[in-house]
């Protein structure tokens, strides 16, 4: 077990691991290596071999869903704005919020044709309003006594309005909770949320508020495309150090296939260099034009790291969102149900006959998993939908990037 800075410890890593930007939150061991930290809430305790011969096979058309109007196959296609006439990229930067715990004093993207938001009046922008501060009391089990739960504690975190009165947050941040409040920026009224759907993969959870007069005057978020590097973020939240609002500016450090410290899986992520603290957990990250790019999750501490926040893309949020529309509920992200192996040795390439640097080799299949019928042991994998994936495992994003094969399949709804 170790934590760093209030935050859980999702590693056991030498000096550094991901954790949630939660404050006061008991510290979780969750990945055995530089481990991602999830921002903590602020919160109080209450008293009380192969035997087939190797061949090379495309996995079937799988329908990978693209979240952003403007994003195109994977191959050779950039995504980038047209609407922005001079070329310069037009995105906020990332954060990410954990819950803060009280009484600790611990310290697809759209383009818009309004005009930017300028940094002197983003105290004044109307899509501030639609960020609430989230309060929530959690009983978590207690495993080695199943009879009994744990101690009950109260944390905060962030959370934002998204339309036909439901909220956006992290699933970290009402994880366990017994009773879950939100109140409104310069509102004193805490109003009860119910909690529609936790997808603990990808860490997101939503609510629904029915009261009206939570609703009155609320304006929702629009969501925009997934940013560029060196695009500008804006994370805003109600992290430590204050009860208002707070806002962070940053740029996109990194776009690509992340591990999220909360659920144990891997999924695209966003890189940002903004400042993040306990209790921003569950607060959306803003472009220029004021459209939501992503909601911020997880820091990365480390004695050698400075400034490395992670933030869910609105491709994932829009996985989520339509997965909850199509059923009702969250039913997860796909897997394919392999172990792959990467093909850069040339040596392993010509013992499988692949005569081109690309492919994976498929080392061993899960038997209740639909692709037991398609593929087998020893098998070579050369592309998936139509894209070629290459000998590292990777397939083209954008005009000059390359991403993880694993993205495709998480992205596909049918999966």
């Amino acid at each position: 077990m170790a934590a760093a800075t209030c935050c859980f410890s999702a590693g056991t890593g030498t000096g550094s691991s991901f954790s949630f930007l939660t404050s006061h939150r008991p510290s979780t061991s969750l990945r055995p290596s530089p481990s991602l930290f999830i921002p903590k809430a602020v919160h109080q305790k209450s008293p009380s071999s192969p035997h087939h011969p190797p061949s090379q096979k495309a996995v079937g058309k799988q329908n990978f869903i693209w979240r952003s109007k403007d994003e195109r196959s994977l191959a050779n296609k950039d995504g980038r704005s047209s609407k922005n006439e001079t070329g310069q990229s037009k995105s906020t930067a990332f954060k990410f919020s954990g819950l803060q715990r009280k009484g600790s004093g611990k310290g697809a993207p759209f383009e818009s044709k309004e005009p930017q938001v300028e940094t002197g009046i983003i105290d004044d922008a109307t899509f501030l309003n639609a960020v609430v501060k989230v309060f929530c009391t959690h009983t978590a089990p207690d495993y080695s006594l199943p009879w009994q739960k744990q101690r009950q504690f109260a944390s905060t975190g962030s959370a934002f309005m998204i339309g036909d009165g439901k909220l956006l947050t992290n699933a970290h941040c009402v994880e366990h909770g017994t009773q879950v409040k939100v109140k409104r920026r310069g509102d004193d009224t805490k109003y009860v949320a119910k909690v529609l759907a936790r997808g603990v993969e990808c860490d997101i959870a939503l609510l629904s508020v029915e009261s009206k007069d939570f609703w009155k005057g609320a304006e929702p978020l629009r969501f925009g495309h997934l940013p560029h590097l060196q695009d500008a973020v804006t994370v805003v939240g109600y992290p430590l150090g204050g009860d208002t609002i707070s806002v962070t500016k940053g740029v996109v450090s990194r776009v690509e296939v992340t591990s999220y410290a909360h659920g144990s899986s891997e999924l695209l992520g966003i890189q940002i260099d903004a400042a993040i603290n306990p209790g921003n957990s569950g607060g959306p990250a803003f472009n220029d034009d004021g459209e939501c790019i992503g909601v911020a999750f997880q820091v990365y501490r480390s004695d050698d790291v400075e400034n490395i926040g992670y933030v869910i893309p609105t491709t994932v949020v829009s996985h989520f969102l339509e997965d909850y529309e199509r059923n009702g509920k969250y039913s997860g992200f796909p897997c394919l149900g392999v172990l792959l192996q990467k093909l850069e040795n040339p040596a392993l390439r010509a013992c499988l006959r692949v005569p081109s640097n690309e492919g994976v080799l498929v080392r061993k299949i899960e038997p209740t998993s639909d692709v037991s019928n398609v593929v087998k042991e020893g098998d070579v994998i050369v592309s998936f939908d139509g894209v070629r994936v290459g000998c590292e495992g990777t397939v083209p994003f954008r005009s000059s990037e390359r991403i993880a094969f694993r993205y495709l399949i998480s992205q596909n709804l049918n999966g």
